[in-house]
């Protein structure tokens, strides 16, 4: 790739989604500038395919386009995979979500659509007493879901955690989850917005039952995962799909120290400052900022660049953990 076409390829800032939700708020200060105009606003969507690019050359184009017109460049050599691998979101739940289940990607491709969907939570701020649900209390048979489905009880079958800030949730697909009120939560996911409702408190909103309980696994390794301190990084959760990582930058941090030693460096990643803010500078592009629960994707043919902290900056970053075979 030529020089020119490297730069084209720089990093750049996304503009967020505002997504309305039942189960959301009608105003997100402080976490986000934004008040709800109609029906609350339970998600931002940072790395939708509908999310518009806010910096760079490719200003004005949607973040999937630019995966479409040039995978390689976005995606790097190892990825055989099209289009945009991973969706980011931030949610903030004033009431209980439906408990609900995603499908693996055999059910998904079983029904038309490309994957399937794993995630994690990590708990940006939560409140005392915040909970989760994630998977079943050991022993539940799926005759006891399709019960507790029926007759309103089926929150005694599900597996509760007390969630703190700093706390990430892995939940495999087949996983049967919810999220209480009390926390905002970083969401990590396959690119797929497939979700079945099991339950949803008498909301007047479509049901998939038979679809979610053929997508129910009993037992998943959904759960709480500790961090792993590293020399130069703390890994908050690497599993198939996906790896998540907090960064220290001491006033300044080059890009080639961003990468952990398992992976590509010229790879996809996206940098999510979670608090404070910093700035991405290189010779070859002009600064780009990344403001507080701002996002800043990085394509696989970057130039060289360095971030700067610009003031208590909470730096994390979010890469595709590609399967063995397509490595």
């Amino acid at each position: 790739m030529t020089e020119a076409a490297a730069t084209s390829f720089a990093p750049f800032r996304i503009e967020p989604r505002f997504v309305t939700r039942v189960w959301g708020y009608q105003d997100l200060r402080p976490w986000y500038d934004r008040q709800a105009t109609g029906d609350p606003l339970g998600e931002v969507w940072l790395t939708g395919d509908d999310c518009l690019i806010a910096t760079g050359p490719h200003t004005g184009k949607t973040l999937g386009s630019l995966f479409t017109d040039a995978p390689q460049a976005m995606l790097g050599a190892q990825a055989v995979a099209p289009g945009s691998p991973l969706l980011l979101k931030v949610l903030f739940a004033r009431e209980k979500l439906s408990v609900q289940v995603h499908p693996d990607d055999a059910m998904a491709q079983k029904y038309g659509d490309p994957r399937g969907k794993t995630e994690c939570w990590y708990a940006l701020a939560a409140e005392p007493g915040a909970e989760v649900a994630a998977g079943l209390k050991q022993g539940v048979t799926l005759d006891q879901i399709k019960a507790g489905i029926h007759d309103g009880t089926l929150e005694q079958s599900l597996n509760l955690l007390p969630i703190e800030a700093g706390d990430m949730i892995y939940v495999d697909a087949g996983t049967v989850h919810a999220i209480w009120p009390g926390s905002i939560l970083l969401e990590t996911q396959q690119n797929c917005d497939l979700t079945y409702r099991m339950y949803d408190y008498g909301r007047p909103r479509e049901l998939h039952i038979d679809k979610s309980l053929e997508a129910t696994r009993l037992v998943t390794r959904a759960g709480k995962i500790a961090p792993v301190a590293l020399t130069d990084r703390m890994v908050l959760i690497e599993v198939e799909n996906f790896r998540v990582e907090r960064l220290p930058v001491s006033g300044f941090r080059a890009s080639d120290t961003l990468p952990a030693h398992t992976e590509s460096a010229h790879g996809l990643s996206y940098l999510f400052a979670a608090a404070g803010s910093g700035r991405i500078r290189g010779e070859a592009f002009a600064p780009v900022d990344l403001p507080a629960r701002g996002i800043v994707a990085v394509p696989a043919a970057s130039p060289k660049f360095e971030v700067e902290d610009l003031g208590a900056l909470d730096l994390i970053r979010i890469a595709p953990n590609w399967p063995a075979q397509q490595r």
